[in-house]
């Protein structure tokens, strides 16, 4: 059973960078889709980038275009979503997730605030 934990979230203010971090264990995810969800108060869970298992392809929401960077280490089992200029409409749990056929695997999140 694959486990995903996330890391680098926090309080940081408009204009900011944080760094977030995903490790994987209990099996490889070297094959799976990885992406970065996000779920702000009030508001629908959504995707905000993913990238294939062999990192050829990264797709990213219009929102965070051009600020946002996701990254992966099969070697390391691990997914990174580098955060700049960040907008305090960034403010979410922001989740990590694993597709093979669906988004199959998720982690528990972690909390970003862009305080303005």
């Amino acid at each position: 059973q694959v486990q995903l934990v996330e890391s680098g979230g926090g309080l940081v203010q408009t204009g900011g960078s944080l760094r977030l971090s995903c490790a994987a264990s209990g099996g490889t995810v070297s094959r799976y889709t990885m992406g970065w969800f996000r779920q702000a108060p009030g508001k629908e869970r959504e995707i905000v980038a993913f990238i294939t298992w062999k990192g050829g392809i990264t797709s990213y929401t219009d929102s965070v275009k051009g600020r946002f960077t996701i990254s992966r280490d099969n070697a390391e089992n691990t997914v990174n979503l580098q955060m700049n200029s960040l907008k305090p409409e960034d403010t979410a749990v922001y989740y990590c997730a694993a597709k093979f056929t669906d988004w199959d695997y998720w982690g528990k999140g972690t909390l970003v605030t862009v305080s303005s």
